[in-house]
């Protein structure tokens, strides 16, 4: 059997077989943007830092961002209510990320981004994050609350609901023991609230994760 018939033969069933064609697709950039969604307290920074800390164990570089005015982790830190965190760059409004990302890329290999607090970002930073998927070929993951007090859509995660490639549910539980996909802003007597400004930075002592049916009693909608 000659040489050539051989790598032929190989050649058709490298294409053409489903384990090859997974093989192939594995071996490829395979770069995505990805929206890991919860609601309050589902530990969802604790999943980015774990995510993180993979890619560096296996020698693997990342590049991490965090909304700027969001510090109640310290200036720059991304860090979880168990305890671990890790130092991160930062966004805000006026920045473009795809050129934050280009920099960050031309200074050495980074295998992968993560964007913690991801319902901060604007349309336009979730539009440049998906150019430099798309262009750059780097994975991007972002972590972020999908809707606020009022159970209403931030921009950030609606335009990342929109864009991306893959979207995971990062899960909690209300205090009945049902799946928690809402959540409440209350005051210092714990009483919920329905009006205020969208954003609000605060923790376990303003916001609370709930089911539909109890944040429907809590906010008396």
């Amino acid at each position: 059997m000659s040489r050539p018939f051989l790598f032929g033969a190989f050649i058709f069933i490298l294409i053409f077989t489903l384990p090859a064609r997974q093989f192939i697709a594995k071996t490829l950039n395979m770069a995505k943007l990805y929206f890991h969604y919860s609601t309050m307290n589902a530990g969802k920074s604790t999943v980015l830092l774990q995510a993180a800390h993979n890619y560096i164990e296996n020698a693997m570089q990342v590049y991490l961002l965090t909304a700027r005015f969001d510090n109640r982790a310290g200036d720059g830190r991304i860090a979880s209510r168990i305890g671990i965190g890790k130092e991160a760059d930062t966004f805000d409004v006026e920045d473009d990320l795809f050129t934050k990302i280009e920099a960050r890329l031309n200074d050495g290999p980074c295998a992968c981004i993560f964007v913690d607090e991801a319902q901060f970002l604007t349309e336009d930073h979730v539009w440049q994050l998906a150019r430099a998927v798309d262009d750059l070929k780097v994975p991007i993951m972002c972590y972020g609350l999908r809707v606020d007090f009022r159970g209403k859509l931030f921009p950030g995660s609606a335009a990342l609901l929109a864009l991306s490639d893959e979207m995971r549910e990062v899960r909690t539980i209300c205090h009945c023991g049902k799946k928690a996909t809402m959540v409440i802003r209350q005051d210092e007597t714990g009483r919920a609230l329905t009006e205020g400004e969208q954003v609000q930075i605060g923790g376990n002592e303003v916001y609370v994760s709930l089911c539909r049916r109890h944040w429907r009693e809590a906010t008396g909608s």
